[in-house]
């Protein structure tokens, strides 16, 4: 019963989300995935890794392709997404945890950066 209830809401949530805020919620989940593909990795559980691992990359493939190519930002942007997605796949390969730990740093940067930009720009935060 409680995970239902929380399934809603977390559905309530996505659905009233401004585009901003759906953007927090990927870095959040992005970096959710990330520490659980390293907890997986150091347990030995190798398969959960390699899901996460995926979840991972699905979100930044996410991010990557929802890029506004009219701002100038977004070149750099799709290059930085472009090496995430080599190391997670290659710490997926190897099963490297710095691998991941570097993907989930940068991952972090960005997270951080849109939460400044969040609350400094009302115009992005209420898209």
């Amino acid at each position: 019963m409680v995970k239902q209830a929380y399934n809603s809401y977390r559905n309530n949530a996505i659905m009233t989300a401004s585009p901003a805020e759906l953007t927090l919620m990927l870095y959040n989940g992005a970096i959710k995935f990330c520490t659980m593909t390293i907890e997986s990795i150091e347990k030995k559980e190798l398969s959960n890794a390699h899901k996460y691992n995926v979840r991972v990359q699905d979100i930044i493939i996410e991010l990557k392709i929802t890029l506004d190519k009219k701002y100038e930002i977004a070149e750099e942007m799709d290059r930085l997404y472009t090496y995430i997605l080599k190391i997670l796949r290659e710490g997926n390969i190897e099963k490297n945890v710095d691998k991941i730990n570097e993907a989930k740093g940068l991952i972090t940067v960005f997270r951080d950066t849109w939460r400044e930009v969040m609350n400094k720009g009302p115009v992005l935060a209420n898209e």
